[in-house]
């Protein structure tokens, strides 16, 4: 999420003990998705020769039970963040040669903060922050597969604010509701395609794509599954190319003059009602 999407020391061997049944990093699963786009061995290769930029990890709680859950399941978060800004990429975009917002240097943090992330920078400059209280709220159960599943997630989304495309002519996120829902649908899109939800989880019925987020999110991927595999792809370059953006000018950019975004979220609402 962006700088805007809010959401909702312990001892030494006290500490030591909950360590104790985490396993490292590359033991955790996270679910396999059948909608999850996976980075074949050609496609790895092509965005791995893309610059990413410099990335660095400032740790600004490293005395908190947050940091250290986080630091022992992401040993290497440089490693990571750069695997998954690939994954995030290639969703986005067919190939390196579009043109994508350039980063120069990728600021990683964590911070004692209420929250769970948000994303803010420009001009190549960028930053996002996680808190280590939502990692640490999550850990309550000891469950590390649920906390690293998350963390997943989350990362996928904000990493998607850093290399999306802005609709045009239209606002600003604090200004426009249909900036801001694209923008965040996007986020939410992304990470629903890459697996980083369960199954079905968090869907909401009702509701309109004007609300961003889920709603939007999963729309946008039920329209990628049954009506055009390159949907998201498309969807993000209509910010460049439709312009004054609108979502009804996007949707017919990516899939056809024909098409209309209340009638195609009216078959979707129909859709889910069906498979509840």
């Amino acid at each position: 999420m962006k700088r805007y999407y809010l959401v909702s020391g312990l001892c030494l061997c006290l500490f030591m003990g909950i360590f104790s049944c985490i396993p490292e990093a590359p033991e955790h699963k996270t679910e396999k998705d059948a909608s999850a786009i996976v980075l074949d061995e050609d496609s790895d290769i092509i965005w791995r020769n893309f610059s990413l930029g410099r990335i660095s990890f400032d740790d600004k709680a490293p005395h908190s039970k947050g940091s250290r859950i986080f630091r022992r399941l992401i040993p290497d978060t440089e490693v990571y963040i750069r695997q998954l800004s690939r994954i995030v990429l290639h969703t986005l975009y067919e190939r390196p040669e579009e043109c994508i917002i350039p980063v120069h240097h990728l600021r990683f943090m964590l911070e004692d903060t209420e929250g769970v992330a948000c994303k803010w920078g420009g001009n190549g400059e960028v930053a996002i922050s996680c808190s280590t209280r939502h990692i640490e709220g999550l850990f309550k159960d000891d469950d590390a597969a649920k906390v690293y599943f998350e963390i997943r997630g989350v990362l996928l989304h904000e990493l998607t604010h850093v290399y999306q495309q802005e609709p045009q002519g239209i606002g600003s996120y604090g200004t426009s509701r249909e900036f801001r829902a694209f923008i965040e649908g996007m986020a939410d899109a992304v990470r629903i395609a890459n697996g980083g939800f369960h199954r079905g989880a968090y869907r909401p019925t009702g509701g309109s794509y004007m609300d961003g987020y889920l709603h939007a999110g999963y729309f946008f991927v039920w329209l990628r599954n049954y009506k055009d595999p390159e949907f998201l792809r498309k969807l993000n370059r209509s910010a460049l190319e439709v312009v004054p953006w609108s979502f009804d000018g996007a949707v017919k950019y990516a899939l056809g003059s024909e098409y209309h975004i209340d009638e195609l979220w009216r078959e979707y609402q129909r859709v889910m009602e069906e498979e509840k």
